[in-house]
């Protein structure tokens, strides 16, 4: 099997060599020429296009900056690429950019999966790397064992599009938490906490001592709100001091405001207060139009897998 590595990056470079480490050959094209030094020194080719790669290799991978390289490199594999190979975009992308590529790729007998990655330079570099790959489950089988070259978690999570949906859910959640993280942590501070201090204490609180995902599979994954592991009166008025204490020490709170008016909100509800405190979130599933509520076995079986 032939591999083409379109877009030797900061992700890119690691992601091919580690398959070229695996035993494949490997051919590679990016914008830089010089940027395949270390690729050809391990025993990868060079192609001078992106069509060049899709005339040469049995599977492509891309690793590109956004939606618009995508598209500008796809209508060069649609043009090189043979019927039965396939191509797995590693970028994040657009998933209705991602669906409508895919459809045409179809329509030549090519598969096209999206495959997001997640781990960063450092996990591109060891081979620690999520793959939330989705679309054609065979050419996914077919080529599990390039996949795993790449990362060490390369999981099919659905039909076109969902590996890309996933991929925007974890980073803008990240970034999210993030923002909320620099709000209250200087709300901490500027109340007289000192910083080293307050870090260390509030890793080894109830939230600090799990994965972030990991607690929705408490109340909100699996749709049950009582009995109440603790009680949304009680989480109300802990959001009310944090708040009270900002204004206190004049600190900007915008994202805990926003947190304590879906909890005044959900307070409003005919017998909620004495509910578990996480059923405000069952306010963003009204809004957003879906109902959200998966088996409890099914829950714990993602949790035993680590």
């Amino acid at each position: 099997m032939k591999v083409g590595f379109i877009g030797i990056g900061t992700m890119g470079a690691s992601m091919a060599l580690n398959v070229r480490k695996a035993g494949y050959d490997v051919v590679v094209n990016d914008m830089r020429e010089a940027a395949a030094a270390p690729h050809l020194k391990a025993g990868c080719t060079w192609a001078n296009s992106a069509r060049e790669v899709a005339a040469a290799a049995d599977v492509v991978f891309t690793s590109l900056p956004g939606p618009r390289e995508v598209q500008l490199v796809a209508e060069e594999l649609l043009a090189g690429m043979r019927k039965g190979t396939a191509w797995f975009d590693l970028s994040t992308n657009s998933p209705t950019v991602v669906r409508k590529l895919a459809e045409r790729f179809a329509q030549k007998g090519i598969a096209m999966l999206d495959a997001p990655v997640s781990g960063g330079p450092s996990g591109a570099k060891s081979g620690k790397l999520a793959l939330w790959v989705s679309g054609d489950r065979a050419a996914f089988d077919k080529h599990k064992k390039v996949l795993d070259a790449i990362g060490d978690q390369a999981i099919h999570i659905g039909p076109i599009g969902a590996g890309t949906v996933a991929k925007l859910v974890h980073n803008c959640a990240g970034y999210a938490i993030l923002a909320a993280l620099a709000e209250v942590f200087t709300m901490g501070v500027k109340a007289g906490v000192e910083p080293l201090a307050l870090w260390a204490a509030v890793r080894q609180g109830a939230f600090g001592r799990r994965r972030s995902f990991d607690r929705l599979a408490e109340q909100f994954l699996v749709g049950q709100f009582d009995p109440p592991a603790f009680a949304l009166e009680l989480a109300h008025k802990d959001v009310t001091l944090a708040t009270e204490v900002g204004r206190e020490f004049r600190v900007p709170m915008k994202i805990a405001n926003t947190v304590l008016q879906e909890m005044t909100e959900a307070m409003n509800r005919e017998g909620w207060s004495k509910r578990d405190s996480r059923i405000f979130m069952l306010l963003q599933e009204e809004r957003a139009g879906v109902r959200i509520k998966v088996p409890e076995a099914k829950v714990q079986e993602v949790l035993n897998q680590g």
